[in-house]
Parts: structure tokens; C-alpha cells; sequence
């Protein structure tokens, strides 16, 4: 939902801006492995264990792949999480913007609209990721207008440098009236 400048989006079958949910059912591909969601491939990343990453995977929705991946023991995270975890969701999102075009068109047609995962349940959680009733950090929407800057930058322009046409079998520069003979 557009508030002026501002998009609020939470549940993924929200039109149209739902798709920026980690929930929204598209695969993503990472790390050598294809993801049910982006939600799955952001949780596999927290358990220190194979068996641990499996059990959350095997979550038949991303929403409870999530809630598996919270209510893990400490020993079963990671020990880096806390300093990981941003930079997993940038380059899980990344991915999954970069796999769908549609998706990434969609991302850079917001604009310069601020980005809100807006939270419905006041929890840390959310707080962290999105905002609840206006207040939290609202990572999420942070990442994505990051990513839609990069997006929307021009490509840089290519350095043109003048091309030395060398005649078959020479190394030797070929003058303007030959360049025709020599480019074949």
C-alpha cells in the first residue's frame, strides 16, 4: 500500500508489493542450493549444524521455516550471527532480485518511495526488520531501497580507445587507405 512517499508491504500475497516479503513464494537460488523462498535461504545460513539447516528446511512454509530458525538453541546458531546476518539478507536478497526480472522491475519502479515491512504483531523481530506502529529499524526496507539505488544508477560508460588495425601476418598499424583491405 503507497502512503505518499511511502510503501508499507508485510504479507506476500499483498498486491502488488508483497513480492518484497522474504515470505513471497519465488525460489532463489544460493550458495550452490535452490531455496523455496528468500525466507529459507536467509534461516539456512543461522544453523551451525547440517541436520539443524535441514530440520528448518524441511519447514513446509517460509513462516515456519522462520519460526524454526528463532527458537533454536544457542549452541545450534552459528557463533557469528549477530554479525553475519545483514549482510546474508543483502546478498539473499540480492540474489533473488537479480534471479527474477519482474521482481527487480517492480523494485525500481518505488521510485525513491521509502520501503516499510510493516510488522503487525510488536516484537523484536519485528522491530528489527520492519517497523510496528512507526517504530523499529525497518532493515528489510533499508536493504531493498539499497538495492533499488544500485539498480537505478546508470551502467558506467565503457572507455572507448582508439583501435590499432594491424594487417594480417603484421604487427604494424595500417594506414586509413588500407584499414578496408585489411579488416576482413
Amino acid at each position: 500500500m503507497a502512503q505518499g512517499d511511502e510503501i508499507r508491504f508485510y504479507r506476500a500475497n499483498e498486491k502488488p508489493y508483497g513480492v518484497f516479503s522474504n515470505l513471497f513464494p519465488r525460489p532463489v537460488e544460493f550458495e550452490g542450493r535452490t531455496y523455496a523462498t528468500s525466507e529459507h535461504a536467509y534461516q539456512a545460513g543461522k544453523a551451525a549444524k547440517p541436520a539443524v539447516r535441514d530440520w528448518i528446511l524441511s519447514a513446509p512454509t517460509p513462516s515456519l521455516a522462520a519460526m524454526a530458525a528463532h527458537g533454536l538453541y544457542v549452541w545450534d546458531v552459528v557463533p557469528n550471527w549477530a554479525d553475519i546476518k545483514f549482510d546474508r539478507m543483502r546478498a539473499v536478497l540480492r540474489a533473488k532480485f537479480e534471479q527474477h526480472a519482474d521482481l527487480k522491475a517492480l523494485l525500481i519502479s518505488t521510485g525513491e518511495a521509502r520501503l516499510v515491512e510493516a510488522g503487525t504483531v510488536n516484537n523484536a523481530v519485528n522491530r528489527l526488520w520492519g517497523e510496528v506502529e512507526g517504530k523499529g529499524q525497518n532493515m528489510l526496507g533499508v536493504m531493498l531501497m539499497e538495492l533499488r539505488s544500485e539498480y537505478a544508477k546508470p551502467a558506467p560508460k565503457a572507455k572507448r580507445t582508439p583501435r590499432k588495425v594491424v594487417s594480417a601476418g603484421s604487427d604494424k598499424p595500417v594506414n586509413r587507405s588500407q584499414r578496408k583491405a585489411a579488416v576482413v
